[in-house]
């Protein structure tokens, strides 16, 4: 990366700053996400491979700079990493991952504390949510809020409660619409979409891989259905409901045993 940043190197590279460079980044966190769930381990190797070039650019940028370099951040999370597991690499003890996660946010609140006494970035007061990426899709950040809310005792005790509050944004939501508010709906619309992943949560599942594979089920049985219809001469813009619901169906059954309903 140095040589293809240096003069003489790569045209491209050497026009690209940190800001030219987030799409990438994103883009490239995303296929390690998408070669774990439908990738075979080469395609996973090959993933990461590409997100860990877009890393060790963003170091080469800022060593440009004279503020650090990658051997730099290695050394820091290798710090991190030792520092955040006092139960492996010192004397303390955490029997359970609920202990190694309130042991960890301790320690990040002294770090924070820490900071803060140096001069440091940080809140003046210490704040739960903090830390959480705003760039983050939005169903993960809202799962990652929730937890943290829910660390500190703010959270249903079981998972009836966030069934039950599915069912009041509902209503809420259903107000909403018959007012004909726009406004009212939209604000609705994401309290019952947050009360979901609350629930999510609380059944031990990732809210954002759920609506991935759910998005993966629709998409393969809607391309059965505009097989189907190819076979047939149409396309869907020229079938009906009742015909794709039944290739709908179709499409269910040549999955059934193999995934959920």
């Amino acid at each position: 990366m140095r040589r293809l940043l240096a003069p003489g190197g790569c045209p491209w590279d050497r026009e690209q700053t940190l800001e030219s460079l987030r799409p990438y980044l994103i883009e490239e966190a995303f296929e390690v996400l998408e070669a774990v769930e439908t990738g075979t381990p080469a395609e996973h190797c090959e993933e990461l491979g590409d997100l860990l070039m877009n890393i060790v650019f963003h170091a080469a940028l800022r060593e440009q700079e004279g503020a650090f370099t990658i051997d730099d951040v290695v050394r820091s999370i290798s710090d991190k990493l030792v520092r955040r597991h006092p139960h492996v690499f010192a004397e303390a003890q955490a029997d359970s991952s609920e202990a190694v996660l309130a042991q960890w946010d301790e320690i990040k609140r002294r770090e924070r504390d820490e900071k803060r006494a140096a001069g440091g970035a940080g809140d003046a007061v210490p704040r739960t949510l903090a830390g959480v990426p705003l760039a983050l899709p939005a169903l993960a950040r809202a799962q990652q809020v929730s937890a943290r809310a829910a660390r500190v005792g703010f959270d249903w005790p079981d998972a009836a409660g966030c069934r039950d509050k599915i069912t009041e944004e509902l209503g809420e939501l259903d107000r909403a619409v018959t007012d004909g508010d726009q406004a009212a709906i939209e604000h609705e619309i994401g309290d019952l979409l947050f009360a979901a992943v609350s629930l999510a949560r609380k059944l031990g599942c990732d809210a954002e891989g759920a609506l991935r594979a759910c998005t993966r089920r629709f998409t393969a049985r809607f391309e059965h259905i505009e097989d189907r219809l190819r076979e047939r001469g149409r396309t869907p813009a020229e079938s009906n409901l009742a015909e794709m619901d039944a290739l709908w169906d179709e499409a269910k059954g040549l999955t059934r045993g193999s995934e959920p309903p």
